[in-house]
């Protein structure tokens, strides 16, 4: 893959403005793309999972003790990891690291995977409590961090960015802080306000833990990829029709 920063032998020794046009990286001159549709969906998803903690904080005795809950963590981090993406939508900046922005699909399956596929482990840490009292507020909280939060991250990272960014090293790197959280439960359950996993579901949470991302890197490395339109309008090298 070429380097839009280097120059080619042909255009180091050119002269006079021509020259000058011709080695300057082709980044320094791109016109700002900005994503309007994608910065508004991504508020959608801040707004999803801010709404889904603050009924779920409303919904309990202890609203701080939330903050010790790994769902609680990862609908934090998808709150600001979503809207910091939104801004740069908007602006047409950088988008997000995939280390960072790929993390939030492994770590928001994993609760969302506990509360609708293992109901024994959903009393465990990894997800909220479930709330004294009956009403729509509260029942529409686990809808959004179990269920709406997760399925709109990964419909944004299926459809809103480019595939083959995420590295085999994201494998190991990204269970390493729920595998440390699995054994701080383990450890200091009363510090969680969760009851302790058994033995069954904390081996259950770490295959989990484990498998996740690398389910995450495998579907990143075959789905097809986006049409991306050609919108240079003349090569960057010197000719003699330029």
């Amino acid at each position: 893959m070429s380097d839009p920063t280097r120059t080619s032998q042909s255009t180091r020794h050119a002269t006079g403005p021509a020259g000058a046009a011709a080695r300057t990286p082709a980044a320094a001159v791109a016109p700002t793309s900005r994503h309007p549709l994608a910065a508004a969906f991504r508020l959608l998803i801040t707004a999803a999972a801010l709404t889904g903690l603050v009924l779920a904080a409303l919904g309990t005795a202890a609203p701080a003790q939330l903050l010790t809950r790994f769902t609680v963590q990862a609908n934090l981090a998808a709150a600001v990891i979503s809207a910091c993406s939104a801004h740069r939508a908007w602006t047409g900046r950088h988008p997000v690291s995939p280390r960072i922005a790929g993390a939030l699909v492994p770590f928001l399956a994993l609760p969302a995977l506990l509360h609708h596929v293992l109901p024994a482990a959903d009393t465990t840490a990894f997800t909220v409590p479930a709330t004294s009292t009956s009403g729509f507020a509260q029942a529409l909280s686990p809808q959004l961090l179990y269920t709406v939060t997760p399925l709109a991250t990964l419909a944004d990272w299926l459809l809103l960015t480019t595939p083959r960014g995420l590295r085999p090293s994201y494998a190991w790197q990204w269970p390493a802080y729920p595998l440390l959280y699995l054994a701080f439960a383990l450890a200091l359950p009363a510090a969680t306000g969760a009851p302790s996993p058994t033995v069954a579901s904390a081996v259950t949470l770490g295959l989990a833990i484990c498998t996740l991302p690398l389910v995450t890197i495998g579907i990143d490395q075959v789905r097809p990829a986006p049409r991306l339109h050609n919108n240079r309008i003349s090569p960057t090298g010197i000719s003699p029709l330029k």
